[in-house]
């Protein structure tokens, strides 16, 4: 049984276009994702693909006029609003994107410190922060004396010790050095080696490549193919949507590819599969119905030419 089972995911918010007028847009739709214990997921994909969003809606913390529907299990069990405010900060930790989290007004050893599941000693926070390249002394500044990338390894560390069994990472390595990226992926190797699970979220392909065990490719709102990480080599043969393959072979490593057209904004999707427009493989078939999510050798695409 997996340890987060989402399944047909929609997200979609209401808004006003005039003083009188509201239009509901869905942004996310058809999310399917599972991950197990002990495992390592990385949602990968371009800026405003709605990463960050699924992020949001896996913690309940959406803004007041999003609607959420499908179903979203944890332990086998439906995560209510509920019990999403039992578990959120203990056995649920989210890694936000923005440093804006941190209390601004607070040191940030007491910010570590006062994680959920607390009780740690300051001697165990100045421990995390170290492994993390922090000295001791950052826990007595205040979050406006840090650089962006120590915020963001602080903010790490509130995870690290929270004991949490899912972490939610949002784009936790952006603005980091080189070597300190590698050292918090490491991080997340050795937390998920004792039993943690990890959504890790990033535009970082190969990033994600050094540390997830598989790799969920992100499009318009929806994931269009799951698929282990050594799928992720060569020419990209082994991956299953034309979306995927093109990303791959856009890397500056690989082909260099870029891919033709633009990724389709929320509220002017094709009626059909999202990437149509752009894919060379597209038939009228593709331009019907959105497919649905299948299993193709040993992944999961959503793509009627994947075989």
């Amino acid at each position: 049984m997996p340890l987060l089972e989402v399944k047909d995911l929609c997200v979609s918010f209401n808004h006003y276009t005039s003083a009188f007028i509201q239009e509901t847009i869905e942004v996310l739709h058809g999310v399917e994702l599972t991950l197990e214990k002990g495992e390592i997921v990385a949602v990968v994909g371009s800026s405003g693909s709605g990463k960050s969003l699924l992020a949001h809606a896996l913690m309940g913390i959406l803004p007041g006029n999003a609607r959420a529907s499908g179903t979203i299990r944890y332990k086998g069990e439906p995560l209510t609003e509920k019990k999403l405010g039992q578990l959120r900060g203990t056995e649920l930790a989210l890694i936000p994107q923005s440093v804006n989290y941190l209390d601004p007004l607070m040191r940030v050893g007491t910010q570590v410190q006062n994680a959920p599941n607390n009780g740690r000693s300051m001697e165990q926070v100045h421990r995390t922060l170290q492994r993390l390249g922090l000295s001791s002394a950052v826990s007595e500044r205040y979050p406006f004396e840090l650089s962006g990338g120590m915020a963001r390894r602080v903010l790490l560390s509130t995870a690290i010790v929270s004991g949490a069994q899912l972490i939610v990472a949002d784009e936790p390595t952006p603005g980091l050095h080189a070597q300190v990226v590698t050292e918090t992926l490491q991080q997340f190797r050795e937390l998920a080696s004792h039993g943690c699970s990890i959504l890790l979220i990033t535009h970082d392909i190969e990033a994600a490549l050094l540390v997830a065990d598989r790799i969920a490719v992100f499009y318009a709102g929806t994931i269009v193919e799951t698929a282990p990480t050594e799928d992720f080599a060569g020419h990209g043969e082994r991956l299953r949507h034309p979306y995927s393959r093109a990303l791959w072979r856009a890397l500056p490593q690989n082909d260099f590819m870029p891919i033709p057209g633009a990724q389709p904004q929320p509220g002017s999707l094709p009626s059909g599969c999202t990437f149509a427009p752009r894919c060379k493989l597209a038939t009228s078939e593709c331009n019907t119905a959105q497919p649905e999510t299948r299993e193709v050798r040993g992944g999961m695409v959503r793509c009627v030419h994947a075989s």
